[in-house]
């Protein structure tokens, strides 16, 4: 049972507000040194609803022109395990033709959904494509992902926080935390 205090919900915090701050400060400027030299547009497209929180971070901390687009895609529907099936319910808005591509997504678990993305954005022919990732659970993929751009390797747990939910809620607690059990195990 999710409570009113969310805080409450949370068996521990894995990552501090100051740590992923810090953490993205090294990302945007690992992006900005990669493509301080490149003549073509950057698009830097976030996955949502996950990586509203990282993305609008993230994509301060480069300090170079891009452009921003948006994508929704699933292979979870509403539960906590892949379908295995990804669905697209948002496209981007922009041709990416001969562009600078840069995926931001919150967490890469299965891989399913970016190992799809990465091929379905190969197919519009941009000039390259760079995923970019907060966390990274390598012990559930399923699939063959390459994470360019990656914050942190995590174990196993229930995550929320920065963007990560459970039932849509806890995105806008400001650290990442593991959800305790109970909370999600009704």
């Amino acid at each position: 049972m999710i409570s009113q205090n969310m805080d409450q919900d949370i068996l521990k915090v894995v990552f501090s507000e100051q740590k992923l701050h810090e953490k993205i400060a090294e990302l945007g400027a690992q992006i900005t040194e990669d493509y301080k030299d490149a003549k073509e547009d950057i698009y830097c497209v976030g996955i949502l609803k996950g990586a509203a929180v990282f993305y609008t971070d993230l994509v301060r901390a480069i300090k170079l022109p891009v452009n921003f687009d948006f994508m929704i895609a699933s292979s979870y529907g509403n539960g906590t395990t892949t379908s295995g099936t990804v669905k697209i319910l948002k496209d981007l808005d922009y041709d990416i033709e001969g562009k600078h591509l840069i995926v931001i997504e919150d967490i890469i678990d299965s891989g399913t959904t970016m190992h799809y993305l990465t091929k379905y954005f190969q197919q519009r022919r941009p000039k390259s494509v760079k995923l970019c990732a907060l966390l990274s659970k390598p012990s559930r993929r399923t699939a063959h992902v390459d994470i360019d751009y990656c914050g942190f390797e995590v174990p196993d747990e229930f995550l929320v926080g920065y963007g990560l939910d459970y039932a849509e809620k806890y995105r806008n607690l400001p650290y990442i935390g593991i959800l305790k059990p109970e909370v999600y195990a009704e």
